[in-house]
């Protein structure tokens, strides 16, 4: 089997243990549906395979009303915009007004949305001050692709000033990896009080920046002034997560510096996150060749935990 394969066997499980609507979790226009269906869309991309764009379509419809509402949504978090990024192949192929209200809307409630006085995004309304690495991805999904579509190089610009903010603050000089997280006010009691960060290394969250900042440049023309800070930026978390793959298994720790520590583990997420960043970043010029190797072993390791015995995965 390669790669398609499994990511049509991933999706043939999910479809036909859940109908759209139940998607988890349920009644919810999240981030949760909208990362498993935007694996979904790339298969679809890659096999024309009808019955993938059909499923998402269904479960979009589902949330979205015709006057353009969103049944299901907590605007107050970033994590409830991120599932938008379906509807730009959804508008493209039907035209439909709904989609594109919507992410209009995303739009203007993200590019509005409250930040730090550094000026790095809240995490959510209920969170101020607070900074986590899962903003980049939750944003720049649906405002990258938007800037490329429709002409808005400023949001190219708002990207990089969180993608700026963020390794400014998060990023350990010695290890060269990102906290998960910064309050700047202290207050919470994970803060360290004279940074305010997080005390740990957490894999699934530097998956999200790297998983966003490599496919980010595919919409960031080469033009763009400022591109070149989202490929050293790329690069250099990529080659520091490198540092910290198993040997053993070719995975990663759920934190991600702490191998061998109670209550720690090879965790697959992330592990999926940093090989599909990796790989990509190989494959488009961003990371040198000898990284594939990494990548590799990383795709092998998933396979070895993933692989159906049953005929599902």
């Amino acid at each position: 089997m390669n790669a398609i394969d499994y990511g049509k066997l991933a999706c043939d499980t999910i479809m036909a243990d859940f109908k759209p609507a139940n998607l988890r979790p349920l009644r919810r226009f999240h981030y949760h549906q909208g990362v498993f269906l935007s694996g979904m869309e790339k298969i679809y991309l890659a096999t024309g395979e009808e019955k993938y764009y059909n499923y998402i379509k269904e479960w979009a419809d589902f949330c979205i009303l015709p006057d353009g509402e969103v049944k299901f949504q907590n605007r107050t978090e970033l994590d409830d915009w991120q599932a938008s990024r379906l509807l730009f192949n959804l508008y493209k192929t039907t035209g439909k007004k709904q989609y594109k209200m919507v992410l209009d809307r995303a739009v203007q409630y993200i590019t509005n949305w409250p930040v730090t006085e550094q000026g790095g995004f809240w995490h959510m309304y209920d969170k101020p001050h607070q900074m986590w690495l899962d903003g980049l991805y939750m944003a720049g999904s649906v405002l990258v692709p938007y800037a490329a579509a429709f002409g808005r190089e400023d949001l190219f610009d708002l990207m990089h000033r969180q993608m700026t903010i963020m390794f400014q603050y998060l990023r350990d000089e010695k290890t060269g990896l990102l906290y998960h997280a910064c309050d700047f006010s202290k207050n919470m009691d994970w803060s360290d009080p004279t940074t305010g960060r997080s005390s740990i290394f957490w894999g699934r969250a530097m998956g999200w920046v790297a998983l966003e900042i490599v496919d980010m440049l595919d919409d960031i023309p080469a033009q763009y002034p400022k591109r070149q800070d989202f490929v050293d930026n790329l690069a250099s978390l990529l080659k520091a997560i490198c540092n910290y793959q198993d040997k053993n298994s070719g995975l990663w720790y759920q934190v991600v510096d702490r191998p061998g520590t109670l209550g720690n583990w090879t965790e697959a997420s992330c592990s999926a996150l940093f090989t599909y960043a990796i790989h990509k970043a190989v494959r488009l010029g961003y990371l040198e060749a000898e990284y594939a190797e990494v990548a590799k072993r990383g795709y092998q390791g998933l396979i070895v935990i993933c692989t159906p015995k049953v005929g599902h995965t």
